[in-house]
């Protein structure tokens, strides 16, 4: 074919024939190859790029899941935000709103207050008029230091409820009856564990709590750090609520909606505190765990204002936050506890082991009352449910002979039995019960009522407000049958020994309230069926005034008798004998349904069944929190202890030996100031002195224990050293005030106050209106005061707090008197020492012309105030007026004033004129004494009265007879200042002739027990 030259013969070739047939036979072969080569690769790539797609496919879908959740996921997130957003606002909303209320409350009381004051018969627009409307009085719920509620305040609600006698006494079954008819078998489910929840409470450490509570607290935003539902538990009434907790605040808002609460009755409502109610963590002194309906889900808060408020919450856990975000209080300072949140949560058990009260009671440091007040708290036992009021024993049995002799054991009952099983006949009744019931589904009990339930606590005391308003509200608007009311009290002790259905203890007001026996809101309480009128208690023929009552039941209460045996009423009521087989050995078994976890509440579904549970629960009465398993320990005989304490002066000579030692200063202005702070604690125990050309001096206290003779070989020191600077002449700069006091001043011994820790001396009387600080060591001006519009003519100083905090009261010639607080850290009047002008915390009105004379106690919240011409009138230590001491026609011009932590006030008036006023006002008791007095003292516990003037005579008073007890030997100058050392054994007095006498003391020898003892 090469040699083919021609195009024209290569086409014939190729078309010709035999080439076809050549490329068919020789390339058939490799092209089908090829095709099939050919369909084999397509085949392959078509299945790899289904494959790919495929992965494309589902790569893409995966991605809008993705897409889809992350929508969602935002969306929800939205949804949360937005929704606690608007939750946030909600709270901020009713957070602003229940602070508005407040606000208006407030606003409110202060427009009254301002009405009050104007309108009052002392106020600038007041009359005197007969026509001026009635006031009712009500009960206050500020507590001194042992919880004793005694300060009556005026009460606009108050009234003489006409509408409240009973139309036909309608019978009632007697409490027992209606007790076995309506049993209720509660199912098995409802009996919870028998053992407390609360006693694994402090499992586990105090630190890790916190740390747990602090990562739950963090996811938080805004100013709540928790917010929860709670019930307020109120005397009368339990509202639905929200707790709300910030940084420093806790809030409390009553759920008005709630249909429950639009079935109270407002009358209730008016006497309920903290319905919207705000406090301050700064004002927090206490926290205790307390049990409501038996369940240990409560929180009991103390305030500084002497308050409380009870809280029930829906279960343990929410109780662990709410005390994790309240203060560090523990359960305040009383009972030698630490103050940390886990004493806050401690049962009643671990408070009881943990405190040493019970140490000091036996060692005599604090009273019965004191104890009783004690174990109650912790046990659980609150003003703030009626249902678990305090309870105190019986200690009298003879209510009916004219003179009551406390030397007599019969006059005493027998505290190792419970009150059952005082008479015979009626304690083989229960025994028998007891021995013959038969029930399965209710255990075996002596007694179906209880010695504690909220009706019985209304009744004792149905005659003062709010409980009057409580009573009524209880018994459907009416006063019971004047044969079942409390009428008479040797009937109330008869009741209780015979009837089968009565077994009541007391309650502590029968040891401090004599107001609560009379009627003096005139209720017409009816007529019993033999004819007599029920109005005040009929008291026992030993007791002439309600006041001797409560004073000589308290005195039997404190007695040796009660003292050697109230270990075994204690073992019956909150110890070893209140549950299980010594129960039943001492007769003291009440219905299941009263014990601490006879019942679960949270166990019970159905909610008919459980209100029928809490219902019996309230009705029955509780028995309070057991605290100890084993028997309770006696008390040391006071012998015992005095012997142990070498202590008994009434056991030496020193009794002939009345007077101790005379100090004489160069100086020979008389002493017109003693102050005798003589604490054990304190650094410097002295005795300061102020002279009439205020010459102060700071004289060191070496206390009597010279006079024990207890070391013989120690050489004999007198218990006051003279101050060195005033002694060697040479720093009196360093002790004299020489900034001019007004002219027509006229010093005595209320120009001066001196701090509780020797270091500060307040002065008033200076021309410019103010009243000024200065130091004791330095004798430097370190602050002045004013606020009063005329010279400041009178200083009083109240008892001081841990810290030296205490209030100082001015009274002055512009006729008011003004409350400071002195800060015990900066050692100034108010918060800040750098701000120039300082405020009082009230302004007291009501005078019309100078104050001559005050005092200020701070565990009553009172002021007593007397001026030049006009009555001596009782404030609170808010401002409000309470009272006015109506004195006899001879009593016109108050010049000294006194009053004790147990309700006493003493006044004398020139010429030699003496009241003694209860707390709420009334008079007493008055005496005239032929000297012109000077200076005056009351003991610590309000009973003995000190007076000396210019015959230069030291007696002692008693005060609730004005019985002059002792008079001490007489000194050749007038006494125109007085001072006790702490211990109340030392007596010194300032003398006009420029020296100081000391007196010894023993208020023992004149106490009813040592007398006929020793």
């Amino acid at each position: 074919m090469k040699s083919s030259s021609s195009v024209v013969e290569l086409v014939m070739l190729l078309c010709s024939q035999e080439w076809q047939n050549s490329i068919q036979k020789n390339a058939g072969l490799a092209f089908i190859e090829l095709v099939n080569e050919g369909r084999l690769l397509s085949h392959t790539m078509k299945d790899h790029l289904v494959r790919v797609a495929n992965e494309a496919e589902f790569i893409l879908s995966r991605q809008r899941a993705e897409d889809i959740h992350k929508h969602a996921e935002f969306e929800s997130q939205s949804a949360q935000y937005s929704a606690e957003k608007r939750d946030e606002e909600k709270m901020c909303d009713h957070l602003i709103r229940a602070a508005k209320y407040r606000d208006h409350v407030t606003a409110t009381q202060l427009i009254q207050k301002i009405i009050h004051i104007l309108t009052d018969k002392h106020g600038a627009w007041g009359s005197s008029a007969p026509s001026r409307p009635r006031e009712f009085w009500r009960l206050d719920y500020w507590e001194d230091d042992l919880r004793r509620r005694r300060r009556f305040v005026r009460n606009p609600f108050g009234s003489t409820h006409p509408e409240a006698t009973l139309k036909a006494a309608v019978e009632h079954a007697p409490e027992e009856d209606v007790l076995v008819k309506g049993k209720q078998s509660i199912r098995s489910q409802a009996l919870g564990n028998q053992n407390s929840e609360s006693e694994t409470l402090l499992d586990g450490d105090d630190d890790t709590l916190s740390s747990l509570e602090d990562k739950e607290l963090e996811n938080l935003t805004g100013p709540i750090s928790l917010s929860t539902g709670a019930q307020l538990v109120a005397p009368a009434v339990v509202v639905k609520g929200t707790l709300s907790i910030t940084a420093s605040e806790l809030y409390f808002e009553v759920d008005e909606e709630e249909p429950s609460f639009k079935k109270i009755d407002p009358k209730i409502l008016a006497y309920t505190e903290g319905l919207h109610g705000k406090w301050l963590f700064t004002e927090i002194r206490a926290v205790f765990s307390r049990r409501y309906l038996l369940q240990n889900t409560a929180l009991e808060i103390f305030m500084a204002n002497r308050t409380a408020v009870m809280l029930n919450f829906p279960d343990q856990a929410t109780i662990k936050k709410v005390v994790h975000c309240l203060p560090r209080v523990g359960v305040g300072t009383n009972f030698g506890l630490p103050q940390t949140r886990r004493i806050s949560l401690a049962s009643p058990k671990q408070l009881y082991k943990a405190s040493n009260m019970t140490q000091r009671w036996q060692r005599r440091e604090i009273s019965n009352f004191e104890y009783l007040i004690f174990l109650n708290t912790i046990s659980g036992r609150t003003f703030n449910d009626l249902n678990q009021y305090p309870v105190f024993p019986w200690v009298i049995t003879n209510y009916d002979s004219e003179e009551l002799d406390l030397t007599l054991p019969s006059n005493f009952r027998d505290l190792s039995k419970p009150i059952g099983a005082l008479n015979p006949k009626r304690a083989a009744f229960f025994c028998d019960r007891f021995e013959s019931w038969e029930d399965d589904h209710v255990p075996k009990f002596h007694y179906g009522t209880h010695y504690s339930t909220s009706s019985f606590s209304l009744m004792w005391l149905l005659r003062i407000e709010p409980f009057t308003t409580f009573f009524l509200n209880l018994q459907g608007g009416k006063f019971d049958h004047a044969d079942r009311t409390f009428s008479s009290v040797s009937r109330a002790w008869r009741n209780c020994q015979r009837d089968t259905s009565d077994v009541k203890e007391l309650i502590p007001e029968f040891y401090y309230l004599p107001e609560m026996f009379v009627n003096s809101n005139n209720y017409n309480l009816g007529v019993m069926d033999d004819g007599t009128v029920v109005s005040d208690v009929e008291l026992p023929p030993w007791a002439k005034t309600p006041e001797e009552f409560v004073r000589i039941n308290r005195l039997a209460l404190e007695s040796e008798f009660v003292s050697c045996q109230l270990h075994q009423w204690i073992d019956l009521i909150f110890g070893y004998k209140q549950q299980g087989p010594e129960a039943v050995r001492a007769l003291n078994v009440f219905y299941y349904l009263t014990y601490e976890g006879a019942v679960n509440l949270s166990s019970i579904a159905d909610p008919v069944l459980r209100e029928a549970v809490e219902a019996q629960i309230r009705s029955f009465g509780q028995t309070p929190c057991q605290l100890l398993i084993e028997p309770h320990p006696p008390r040391s005989s006071a012998m015992q202890v005095y012997l142990l304490l070498q202590t008994p002066m009434m056991f030496t000579e020193q009794m002939q030996q009345d007077v101790i030692m005379v100090l004489k200063f160069p100086s020979n202005s008389p002493v017109a100031h003693v102050a005798a702070n003589t604490q054990p604690g304190l650094a410097a125990p002295a005795i300061i002195t102020v002279t009439a050309n205020r010459l102060f001096a700071v004289n060191k206290w070496h206390g009597l224990s010279g006079h024990q003779g207890s070391v013989q070989d120690q050489p004999y020191q007198l218990p006051v050293e003279i101050d060195p600077l005033i002694a060697s002449n040479i720093g009196t700069h360093r002790r004299q005030i020489t900034d001019l006091l007004d002219q027509s001043i006229q010093i005595h011994s209320q120009c001066f106050v001196i701090t509780a820790d020797n270091r500060f001396i307040l002065v008033c009387g200076f021309w410019d209106k103010s009243f000024r600080v200065y130091s004791t060591d330095s004798g430097k001006l370190t602050q002045i005061v004013f606020g009063h519009r005329d010279v400041v003519t009178c200083l009083a100083r109240s008892e001081s707090y841990i810290g030296g905090d205490c209030y100082i009261l001015s009274g002055s010639r512009d006729a008011t008197l003004l409350l400071w607080y002195w800060n015990g850290k900066n050692n100034s009047i108010g918060e800040n020492p750098s701000t120039e002008f300082v405020t009082p915390r009230a302004v007291l009105t009501g005078h019309d012309c100078e104050i001559t004379c005050a005092t200020v106690c701070a565990e009553l919240g009172l002021v007593i105030s007397g001026s030049k011409e006009g009555p001596c009138l009782i404030h609170s230590m808010n401002g409000d007026l309470l009272r006015t001491l109506e004195s006899p026609v001879n009593c016109v011009w108050p010049r000294l004033i006194q009053s004790s932590t147990e309700g006493h006030c003493v006044v004398y008036y020139e010429k030699g004129l003496f009241c003694v006023f209860s707390v709420n006002g009334k008079l007493l008791g008055h005496m005239e004494v032929e000297e012109n007095v000077k200076a005056i003292l009351l003991s610590r516990d309000g009973q003995y009265l000190l007076a000396g003037g210019d015959g230069g005579v030291l007696t002692v008073w008693q005060i609730h007879d004005l019985k002059q007890l002792f008079t001490y030997p007489g000194c050749d100058a007038g006494i125109r200042s007085m001072a006790m050392s702490q211990d109340q054994r030392c007596i010194i007095t300032g003398m006009a002739s420029g020296s100081i006498v000391l007196f010894y003391n023993d208020f023992n020898r004149w106490h009813h027990e040592y007398q006929t003892r020793y």
